[in-house]
């Protein structure tokens, strides 16, 4: 069975796992019209357990990067429940680093305990992306990492390597993307405002407040005062201090 990474993103398609809504929405169509209509996969199904890891982290990220800490958290125990069936260390390793990815999009840089421990069990690529997650791009392969972060580990200068953040298009990745400028002190005002549009788009409450309070302590330091009282009254409406409508 071959499995491929894509920033902590599975795909479920006759062996492969990569967390996706397309690619689960295209396999329960064709398991639900497999028995009506000819040629949708020679393959079989992909077992349950895929499935369900698959599931089960795409639930962990959406309720972590919106701030249900609780459920997120037992989300990612299911999932590694499912994994530990098979006895792949090597997925794993793969699905502590897509929780790492996602923490870090919020701008929390803590060590990526999980996958520390199963770290000589990884693969080729998820070793990359753990180097990558660290911020240890010199001499990184860009090829051995996503597409969508190729651009931005081979970027010559701090404004290529920005230009590159902002034309990633999927939400999650241009957010972790941009963490990691911003971890290395590169991250451009266009790169943390387009931070700040991507979370609140989605309605990711707790890397919308991290990347505002980034936004607000660059205020303050500047002696923006419009900005500040502005970006304040962002955080107080997210966090309750003001209620809607107040």
């Amino acid at each position: 069975m071959k499995v491929t990474a894509n920033h902590g993103k599975w795909q479920v398609a006759s062996g492969d796992l990569q967390l996706t809504t397309r690619h689960l929405r295209l396999a329960t169509c064709c398991l639900l019209l497999a028995t009506a209509l000819a040629g949708c996969s020679s393959a079989p199904p992909p077992p349950d357990w895929k499935m369900n890891a698959v599931s089960l982290i795409e639930h962990f990220q959406t309720r972590w990067l919106e701030g249900d800490s609780k459920t997120a958290d037992l989300a990612l125990d299911k999932a590694r429940d499912e994994i530990a069936k098979t006895g792949r260390l090597d997925l794993l390793a793969r699905a502590e680093l897509a929780a790492c990815g996602t923490r870090a999009a919020a701008l929390d840089f803590t060590a990526c305990g999980g996958y520390e421990k199963l770290a000589n069990e990884a693969a080729g690529n998820d070793i990359a992306y753990a180097r990558f997650l660290t911020g240890d791009w010199q001499g990184l392969d860009a090829k051995s990492l996503p597409k969508h972060y190729a651009e931005l580990a081979s970027a010559k200068d701090n404004a290529a390597a920005n230009r590159a953040v902002g034309e990633i298009k999927e939400p999650l990745p241009r957010l972790i993307a941009a963490a990691l400028l911003f971890k290395t002190s590169r991250a451009e005002p266009a790169t943390l405002a387009s931070a700040v549009d991507t979370a609140s788009e989605r309605g990711w409450r707790r890397p919308l407040l991290a990347w505002l309070n980034v936004q607000l302590k660059r205020a303050q330091a500047a002696g923006d005062s419009s900005a500040v009282a502005h970006l304040q009254r962002r955080i107080d409406l997210i966090t309750g201090t003001t209620p809607a409508g107040k």
